[in-house]
Parts: structure tokens; C-alpha cells; sequence
């Protein structure tokens, strides 16, 4: 039986155990004198039972499917030939999945080699006989926990308790899974990028001023070993997120004060959500129009001028990306000055203060510590952008702070270094780790910085 469907199979019995647990605390309920005779409410005791029934079995699925594969490896090891052995691990791990994938496919009857048709026979028997295993325990464990649950129903049982302890302890799952998953990705990009910079210095890599990752792909090939300093590309990056956060945070924030203190409920109810579509629009649609109508106008208007603007440059696809995202800095700023108390700004008006200079020297400081977060959410957006830069600003790492050049960003160079038939172990894959581990840490840094704004401004407006 496939584990999706014992998975449903599982539920319908949570489902099936809660209706007769709570059935059976009404029950239990007549008997000692109304639902009042109970401690917790018949719904806890139905919640309970159906707990007992589908935490035990979905431990079981769950445990025998991460082991699952490693046990049935073990056991098939000896249906694989002396001679795949003697070739090494790489050559049995290549025989094992392809006898995986001959019994997924329903085709032992078509293998010509005799004794691959029986290592096939017995993986597919191991199969059924695991999944017959672990049927047969899900479903005991399952009948048996609402069992038990069901016989502890008594007007004494604490099941409101015991329902709240179980779920407290899934919020706790919840929340360690997602710590957990974070730090598994910085370890994973720690890892590869220590790999990189045993291969390229770290000092080369933060000051060099050259990026061109290009290196032989064959020991007897002659062709370049690489340069890999990375400044053209924080520079490139640095550039576009400037160049961004000058469109959106002047937009943005007057539009939210304008949305917030001086527009009629009417105008900001149709205003915010049009304004709010921009952060829904797709990035590759931004890049179109950074590409075929933004950069060709900045050109036309730069010749006039006498500037030489390239085709591909910084400034169109910083402006386009501070279009972007102008919703991530007026959206929060917005709600973050509404929220700000009506008292401060009556009293502000008590003062012989005018409605700007309440809004000024009142209410943005009030509201500062969520404008700084909307700001720096809106800036780690920006360094992560890939689409509008590929297309607007190119591929060429320049070092160069001109926004009328083609640049290049980090997160755009990763893509490109992770795309190809590059080998995983070269220094050139590997740079694609050691770039965004950098990018990891310009965000931390820059969400540091805006906890200790947080954190001041807080404490002054208590």
C-alpha cells in the first residue's frame, strides 16, 4: 500500500476516533449528571482520542519511510555479484538503482541477466513485505492509541490539558523544524565555500578585482585557471540596490504618508491596493520593460545630452527595481504610521503644532523603528533580484561605479555559475557557495542594524 494512501487511511481513523470520543463524552456526561460532571469539554475529549489515534501511526509512517531505504540497501547487498563489488562503491550504487529501476517500472519479467533477475525479485519482495509491515503496525497503533485514549474518558480525565500539551509540543516541532532548516542551509553553503576557499584565498576572493570564473574543464586542456575577486560584483550590486532605494524609498514613503494622514478612506481604499499590485507583477515582466522600453528611452535621452549610455546598464534596471518595490516600503510604512496613536498627534495639535509638523517631528518618529524594517526589507529584496538584472543589466563584470555601464550582481553570477556542465567539485561551482555565503552575510548584518534601530527608537517612544 503506497503511504499516501495509508496516510488518508490514517486520517479517516482520527476523524472517525474524534466522532466517537466526543460521542462517548456525552455519553460518559448523561450518566454523572450533564457535560457540567465533566472536566473538559466533549470536543477535548474527541480531540484527544483522535490524538492517541493518528500521532502514534503517523510516527511510525513517517520513521519507517526515512529508514526504509537505508534497511532494504542492507538487505540487498548480497544479491549484488562479486564483480559490481570489487568495482567499487560508485559501481554498486549504479546497480542498485538500476534494479530500483526495473521493479518501478514493472519489468523483472524483461531482464536478460539471471542474476539481476533475482536481485530484482528479491527487492520488489522486500518492498511488498515492508509495506505490509508497516501497514499492519500503522493501523495496530492506531486502533490501539484511540483504544486506550477511548477507555481513559472519566469525568476526571484532564483531556483539555492533555489536547493543549500535545499541541504546544507540535508548535514547538513547528518552530524548531524551521530553526533547523535554517541552519542546515548556512552549514550546507559553510561547507561548500570553506571546499572553495581552500582552492582560492579568501583575501584574492574579497579584493580582487578581477572576476572571470572561466577554468579548464580537462587536466590536459589549456585554458584559463580563473580569477575570482569578487569587488565588480559587490560593487555591481551596491549600485543597483542604491540605485533602487533611491526610486522606491522617496516613493514610497510619501505615498504612505499620503496614504496614511492626508487621503479620504475612499481615495486610500482604491489607492493602496493598485499600489500594491506592483509587488505582485512578475519579475521576468519587470525585466521586458527595463529592457525594451526603459533602457532604450534612458539612451535616446542620454545621446540628447551627449552621454554614452550603454544598452545594458545599471541605471535602467535600478530604476525598474526601485519601481518594484515601492510597495514593500509604502505597504508597511503605511500601516506602521497609521498604528501610530491618535493621542500623540491630538496632542501635537494641542501644542499649536501644524498637521506637517506633526507628522514630522511626531508621528515619522513614532513610526521609525517599522519605516527602517519596511526599508531594509525592501533593500534585502533588491540585493537578491536576478530577472531584472540578467535582462536589463547584463552579464559583464565591470568594476565600475558609472550607472550608464553594464554591471553584473552576485546573485545574478551564481545562476550563472551553477548553470552548465561545470563539475560540482571545480572552483568555479564551487564560487557560487562562497558568493552567496557573502550575500548571507550583508543580510544578517543589515537585519542587525535594523534590530539595534528597533531597539533605540522603541525604548525612546515607551
Amino acid at each position: 500500500m503506497p503511504a499516501t494512501t495509508l496516510f488518508l487511511i490514517t486520517i479517516g481513523l482520527a476523524i472517525a476516533s474524534y466522532i466517537y470520543g466526543r460521542s462517548h463524552a456525552f455519553s460518559v456526561a448523561r450518566k454523572n449528571g450533564g457535560v457540567r460532571a465533566l472536566h473538559s469539554l466533549p470536543t477535548h475529549y474527541g480531540m484527544m482520542v483522535a490524538m492517541w489515534c493518528a500521532l502514534p501511526a503517523l510516527a511510525i509512517i513517517i520513521g519507517w519511510k526515512l529508514f526504509e531505504p537505508t534497511i532494504v540497501s542492507s538487505l540487498l547487498q548480497d544479491s549484488i555479484p562479486q564483480t559490481v563489488i570489487d568495482a567499487g562503491s560508485k559501481a554498486i550504487e549504479l546497480y542498485k538503482n538500476d534494479i530500483g529501476n526495473l521493479v518501478d517500472n514493472h519489468a523483472i519479467a524483461d531482464i536478460s541477466d539471471p542474476i539481476k533477475q533475482v536481485a530484482a525479485q528479491r527487492l520488489e519482495n522486500l518492498h511488498n513485505t515492508s509495506s505490509l509491515a508497516l501497514m499492519v503496525l500503522a493501523l495496530t497503533a492506531a486502533i490501539a492509541g484511540a483504544s486506550l485514549a477511548a477507555r481513559k474518558i472519566k469525568p476526571d480525565t484532564r483531556a483539555r490539558q492533555i489536547v493543549e500539551k500535545i499541541v504546544h509540543a507540535f508548535l514547538v516541532s513547528c518552530a524548531s523544524l524551521a530553526i533547523l532548516t535554517t541552519l542546515g542551509i548556512v552549514l550546507s553553503v559553510l561547507f561548500e565555500s570553506i571546499r572553495f576557499f581552500q582552492e582560492v584565498g579568501v583575501l584574492e576572493f574579497i579584493t580582487g578585482t578581477k572576476w572571470s570564473p572561466q577554468t579548464a574543464i580537462r587536466v590536459d586542456q589549456v585554458g584559463s585557471s580563473g580569477s575570482f575577486g569578487a569587488v565588480p560584483l559587490f560593487l555591481g550590486t551596491l549600485l543597483i540596490s542604491f540605485i533602487a532605494m533611491m526610486v522606491a524609498v522617496p516613493l514610497g514613503l510619501m505615498s504612505a504618508i499620503y496614504l496614511a494622514e492626508y487621503a479620504s478612506r475612499t481615495v486610500r481604499n482604491i489607492a493602496k491596493p493598485l499600489l500594491e499590485i506592483l509587488a505582485g507583477i512578475p519579475t521576468v515582466v519587470y525585466g521586458f520593460f527595463a529592457a525594451l522600453t526603459v533602457a532604450p528611452a534612458l539612451r535616446s535621452f542620454g545621446a540628447t545630452l551627449g552621454l554614452s549610455v550603454s544598452s545594458e546598464s545599471a541605471l535602467a534596471a535600478g530604476a525598474v527595481m526601485g519601481i518594484m518595490i515601492i510597495p514593500f516600503v509604502s505597504s508597511l510604512s503605511d500601516d506602521v504610521i497609521t498604528a501610530v496613536p491618535q493621542s500623540m498627534r491630538d496632542g501635537s495639535y494641542g501644542l499649536g503644532a501644524t498637521k506637517s509638523e506633526t507628522i514630522r517631528k511626531v508621528v515619522i518618529p513614532a513610526a521609525l523603528p517599522g519605516i527602517v524594517g519596511g526599508i531594509l526589507l525592501a533593500v534585502s529584496r533588491a540585493i537578491g533580484e536576478t530577472m531584472i538584472v540578467v535582462m536589463a543589466a547584463g552579464l559583464a563584470a565591470n568594476l565600475t561605479a558609472n550607472p550608464l555601464e553594464a554591471v553584473t550582481t552576485v546573485t545574478v553570477q551564481i545562476v550563472t555559475l551553477l548553470t552548465g556542465d561545470q563539475e560540482f567539485d571545480s572552483a568555479k561551482t564551487l564560487a557560487a557557495f562562497a558568493l552567496g555565503l557573502m550575500l548571507f552575510v550583508v543580510t544578517l548584518c543589515l537585519n542587525i542594524i535594523a534590530l539595534h534601530v528597533v531597539r533605540k527608537y522603541r525604548e525612546q517612544y515607551e
